[in-house]
């Protein structure tokens, strides 16, 4: 029995020019910004992220597509290697990211252009991870933060300039009575300040921290005691 020529018979891929990969790049950074903006999070976040690819796309000098676990070592082993923990996690999640996009988005168009198969280059052996050094805080008494506002409360009326160091306390004692982050309180109005809700009354925290990377997220927080009430309410003797 004879054996039979076989034969490819499946379309042949010519290898893209520099020109074409440029373009292609371009287009897929801009996917990736319009599918993170679908998925509801904040430009702030998106900014963020495309920075982080930026950096990385700088250092490599090639598509990141092309980058192998050994760039991806050097880059986070020798590069970043005296960063902060936070810059080497954040930097890592926006290249973890961008792999995932072009896996589920672009994988065979980049293997037809290619010939690349897609792989984050990050694995268990090199993903950085944050400190897990045990960071113990150990909270002042009451006795103690009574005693600070105390002393900070009597200075206002004798300070120069009474209307910094009075939004200075207030931001303070509220962050400590009420749990207010600092950039929530660095965005309250006196309008925002609802005395009739509630036995305290309660603040309006129009741009409170939202979950999962999407931005500001209203919501009420009560005034919960008449420390808080000292706070927003303190005047010159």
């Amino acid at each position: 029995m004879a054996v039979a020529l076989v034969r490819d018979r499946r379309e042949h891929w010519a290898a893209a020019s520099a020109e074409e990969l440029a373009d292609f790049e371009t287009d897929v950074l801009a996917g990736f910004v319009l599918a993170r903006a679908s998925a509801g999070l904040a430009d702030s976040t998106i900014r963020n992220d495309t920075g982080h690819l930026e950096l990385i796309r700088d250092w490599f000098g090639r598509p990141l597509w092309e980058m192998q676990p050994v760039g991806a070592d050097a880059y986070f082993g020798k590069v970043l290697r005296e960063a902060k923990p936070s810059t080497r996690t954040g930097r890592a999640a926006a290249l973890t990211v961008y792999f995932q996009f072009l896996e589920l988005r672009h994988k065979i168009e980049l293997h037809n252009l290619t010939g690349r198969v897609i792989e984050c280059p990050l694995d268990e052996m090199n993903r950085p991870r944050a400190s897990v050094d045990p960071q113990l805080r150990i909270p002042p008494a009451v006795a103690e933060i009574e005693q600070l506002f105390a002393g900070w409360r009597a200075e206002l009326a004798t300070c120069r300039k009474f209307a910094p160091a009075a939004r200075n306390y207030a931001a303070a004692r509220l962050a400590a009575d009420v749990g207010l982050r600092i950039n929530e309180a660095r965005m309250l109005d006196l309008d925002d300040v609802r005395w009739e809700l509630g036995r305290f009354g309660k603040l309006n925290v129009r741009h409170g921290k939202g979950s999962q990377r999407r931005g500001p997220k209203p919501r009420l927080v009560p005034l919960i005691s008449s420390r808080a009430e000292q706070a927003l309410s303190c005047r010159p003797e």
